[in-house]
């Protein structure tokens, strides 16, 4: 008998899957941390004077997805900051990839970033990987396996009392979307314990899923801020909901242990 087809060969475990993503995670999160070292920006508006992409950002991409595509040449990958890679031979899979999550933070020497990778079939999340290399923290999950920080399980909040929630959420870049936010925050604010927002989606669902915070929601994020995150935050025990588009805001998302999603429904919904 020949060789098995290049698809044939590529298949691979979800566990296989997240260890590339770790690895190509760190790999990233190592170039990121000399860019930032170097302080070169190299900057350039997207959708709005506030919406930033660094040199890092595009340098980081391509190396993920030289790594990717090189290692799982008939899968798809998908990013932020560049083209969809459509291979000839399709798997079935595709990696959704935001090099740097978190780009405005990383330009102001903030340490509140990220690189996040995730992988997908057609039933959503195989495997997910959220690295913040500032930190050497490394959120990782399967679909059927508990989530992970450095190896370790992780499990996410079981409050339920609304009062003394704690809540991370984000703001998008247009102003009228941010008008719109604020107001949500406002009228939430005063029945939580308080509202974090630091800046980095990823992050956030990382972040929740290991208990820093006990909910996270926004509106307006992309598929490739959350792919991995959301994914984590669901094998570390937490509800995992769409949110509607709510005009000017875009759909989004809420994390939450069971017994807060209804109280933070009646803000959200």
């Amino acid at each position: 008998m020949g060789a098995p087809p290049p698809a044939a060969r590529l298949v691979s475990t979800a566990a296989e899957l997240r260890s590339l993503a770790e690895s190509v995670a760190r790999e990233a999160g190592a170039l990121l941390l000399d860019y930032a070292e170097r302080g070169q920006r190299g900057v350039t508006a997207k959708s709005t004077p506030t919406d930033l992409v660094s040199e890092a950002d595009l340098a980081t991409e391509r190396l993920i997805r030289e790594r990717l595509c090189a290692a799982r040449p008939d899968d798809a990958v998908v990013g932020e900051e560049g083209e969809t890679f459509e291979p000839a031979r399709p798997s079935g899979l595709r990696w959704v990839v935001d090099p740097l999550d978190g780009t405005v933070n990383f330009l102001f020497g903030i340490p509140q970033w990220a690189v996040s990778i995730a992988v997908e079939d057609e039933a959503g999340g195989l495997a997910g990987v959220v690295y913040d290399p500032s930190r050497d923290e490394l959120w990782a999950a399967e679909r059927d396996a508990a989530a992970t920080l450095d190896g370790i399980p992780v499990h996410g909040s079981v409050a339920g009392d609304l009062a003394l929630a704690m809540v991370a959420t984000g703001f998008g870049y247009d102003a009228e979307v941010r008008r719109a936010q604020v107001a949500v925050v406002a009228e939430l604010l005063p029945y939580v314990r308080d509202i974090r927002r630091l800046g980095s989606a990823a992050l956030d669902l990382a972040w929740t899923a290991a208990g820093r915070y006990d909910a996270y929601f926004e509106r307006g994020t992309k598929h490739w801020d959350v792919a991995a995150g959301r994914l984590i935050c669901a094998r570390a025990g937490l509800e995992v909901r769409e949110l509607a588009p709510d005009p000017p805001a875009e759909g989004g998302i809420l994390v939450a242990p069971a017994a807060l999603i209804e109280p933070l429904g009646t803000f959200l919904f």
